[in-house]
């Protein structure tokens, strides 16, 4: 059973580090009262970098609860104060029972009231390697391709902890996550590349990433 473990939100903010002044929302909280989820996201949720979040297709930030032990154990975070957990990355919900090799860009669930379609994978983010200041971060999820994926918002409606994100519906089965990281990530299978460019759910943004490896190849 998939439920919500986490659910956060954050504003912008200004912080200043060895590297200068840099903006973001990713130091978002963890709410535990029951949230209304617009088209474009969770009420009181912001994000800084308009050009390339929050977009209707960004609408939900996810990220898999299991993904944090993973990361513990690679960079050997033993210790409370150490360790990365829910929010470390800056997602919207942190998921149980679930990774991108579980769900597929088209996948509608219902959560609480509301009914949410997955439309792409997270790209991974410069920001969270600086937020969290472990070395390589950036191409280390690159490398594992874990990196969550986003969700568009189909009904908006009231969602809280502990929903369960039930399948509605799957059109697309064979095109997880997980496969289209593989090929914007990885090596580009242009065939595969061409039937997923061709799928309606994947959102624009991803396409035109797709777009831009498979000409790169050429």
């Amino acid at each position: 059973m998939i439920t919500i473990h986490t659910q956060l939100v954050g504003q912008p903010q200004t912080m200043t580090d060895a590297r200068g002044t840099w903006r973001s929302a990713i130091y978002r909280t963890p709410v535990t009262e029951p949230i209304y989820l617009q088209p474009r996201g969770l009420a009181g949720d912001q994000v800084a970098d308009t050009k390339h979040h929050g977009s209707r297709d960004q609408a939900v930030c996810c990220q898999p609860l299991v993904h944090y032990d993973f990361w513990n154990r690679f960079y050997q975070l033993n210790s409370p104060e150490t360790q990365l957990g829910p929010g470390s990355v800056g997602e919207n919900w942190t998921l149980t029972n679930i990774t991108e090799a579980d769900v597929a860009v088209g996948d509608i669930f219902q959560v609480g009231e509301a009914t949410v379609q997955v439309s792409a994978p997270r790209y991974p983010c410069a920001k969270q390697e600086r937020k969290l200041k472990l070395p390589n971060f950036f191409k280390e999820v690159m490398a594992a391709q874990r990196t969550g994926f986003y969700l568009r918002v189909l009904t908006p409606g009231m969602v809280q902890v502990g929903d369960e994100l039930k399948l509605v519906e799957r059109p697309n089965p064979s095109f997880t996550i997980q496969l289209i990281n593989e090929n914007t990530l990885g090596t580009p299978d242009k065939h595969l590349v061409q039937q997923m460019l061709a799928l309606p759910e994947l959102a624009d943004g991803w396409k035109k990433i797709l777009e831009y490896n498979l000409h790169n190849q050429e």
